[in-house]
């Protein structure tokens, strides 16, 4: 079966440990703290490789995580920092959460590389904490957790064009002739078992990818058949030749197979049901009864509403350069932009600070706010911008420690001091 969807574990790396250390050195009195950082965590990065077509390979490992940063050393020496794990996908494929279902990257178009999950960045050694009032810190900043996630993958063919129909309607016939797409063919129901994609180039006229979407039945949104299993691979694609057997040789009616697997497309997405349509007419090279008709019969029901029906032969070829110059020109009339599913969920505003414990207390004339919690806020908050200065104070209100600090007799223009860190209160 094409390997299309696959779930995985995916965890970024876990930031050093900063070193608590002093120097010590014949002759070097009072050498002072010289505790090295941790190294940063390897980050989680998804990268589009020409080379994929199926996304196979996440289907037998199903774990993945980044280097962790090593633990800083004395005499300021810098932990290393972990190794980035790359993972290699093909272009197309959506990136979700797992629980929620929420686009975190879509590998395509301009987007051949995200970091999806950062490494934790590495704590800072005891060097840091010297202050004139402290100037033995017996203190190192822990490194950032790991980031963990489960994630879904998808995968979306980008194609311009969507060939949909009953299976054995003609629709990879179509594609083979006008494409140099490969397609395997056969009298019987379901021979195309994943999507197959071919360039249309055309004289004069800008050429097009075109996607033979795998034969729909009725009931394919709710996972009757096969064609199920690949209703997602029309999202992407802005016109759809909707193609379908005049002759009847299946003994079902062309008219009644176009409203059928149209009520698929609105049951499984209502948007990709009003997406342009072209009917593509096929095997009138085997309609032996003229008086009926049946390519006039779909003019009659559907060019009223603004669906254009080509009368073609995939077997001859007949009527097929008309069908694909329409189609172009349509095209062109469109927004050239691919479609691009947009993110929806972020990873890195999802930290969690769970409820670690903190203490507030007085000691020599400033209020020392200390704890899990106040490391893990200050290892993931960028103070130096405004976005993150922003955030830390949102963060004193709403964990209640502003509360807590004006309960201990806080004054304006007290300091406070969380670790490295020291301001004046003010209100």
């Amino acid at each position: 079966m094409f390997a299309d969807r696959a779930k995985i574990f995916i965890r970024s790396g876990k930031g050093g440990d900063g070193h608590c250390s002093f120097r010590r050195e014949l002759y070097v009195p009072n050498g002072g703290p010289d505790g090295g950082d941790g190294g940063k965590g390897g980050d989680l990065i998804f990268e589009v490789d020409e080379g994929l077509n199926t996304l196979v390979d996440y289907r037998h490992k199903r774990k993945y995580a980044a280097g962790d940063g090593e633990q800083g050393g004395k005499r300021r020496c810098h932990g290393k920092d972990g190794k980035d794990l790359v993972l290699r996908v093909p272009e197309g494929t959506v990136i979700k959460e797992a629980v929620s279902g929420k686009v975190i990257a879509d590998m395509s178009g301009d987007n051949r590389r995200q970091i999806v999950l950062k490494g934790g960045k590495g704590g800072l050694g005891n060097q840091h904490f010297a202050t004139s009032t402290m100037q033995v810190p017996k203190y190192a900043q822990p490194g950032q957790p790991a980031r963990e996630l489960e994630v879904y993958m998808e995968l979306k063919v980008i194609a311009d064009v969507g060939l949909i129909g009953f299976p054995n309607v003609g629709k990879s016939t179509l594609l083979s002739r006008v494409t140099n797409a490969e397609p395997k063919i056969a009298n019987y129901h379901f021979t195309t078992l994943n999507p197959n994609l071919g360039v249309v180039d055309l004289d004069g006229a800008k050429g097009f990818v075109m996607a033979d979407i795998p034969g729909l039945i009725e009931g394919a949104s709710e996972g009757v058949g096969l064609g199920h299993e690949f209703l997602r691979h029309v999202e992407r694609t802005k016109l759809m030749i909707h193609v379908v057997d005049a002759a009847g040789t299946e003994g079902r009616d062309p008219v009644d197979d176009i409203y059928k697997i149209n009520a698929e497309l609105a049951a499984y997405n209502p948007e990709i049901a009003q997406r342009p349509q072209v009917i593509a007419a096929n095997k009138t090279d085997l309609i032996y009864e003229p008086e009926s008709d049946p390519v006039q019969r779909l003019k009659d029901e559907f060019e009223p509403k603004g669906i254009r029906v080509f009368p073609i032969s995939g077997a001859t070829g007949k009527g097929i350069s008309e069908l694909l110059y329409y189609v172009s020109s349509q095209l062109e009339q469109m927004d050239t932009a691919p479609v691009i599913f947009e993110q929806e969920y972020f990873p890195d505003d999802e930290l969690i600070y769970e409820d670690l414990p903190y203490t507030v207390e007085q000691v020599d004339g400033m209020y020392v706010v200390e704890g899990p919690k106040i490391e893990k806020m200050l290892g993931y908050t960028n103070l130096d911008s405004e976005k993150g200065f922003a955030f830390f104070q949102k963060f004193l209100k709403d964990s209640g420690i502003l509360e807590d600090l004006e309960n201990a007799g806080i004054q304006e223009g007290d300091t406070v001091r969380m670790y490295g860190l020291q301001f004046d209160y003010y209100k």
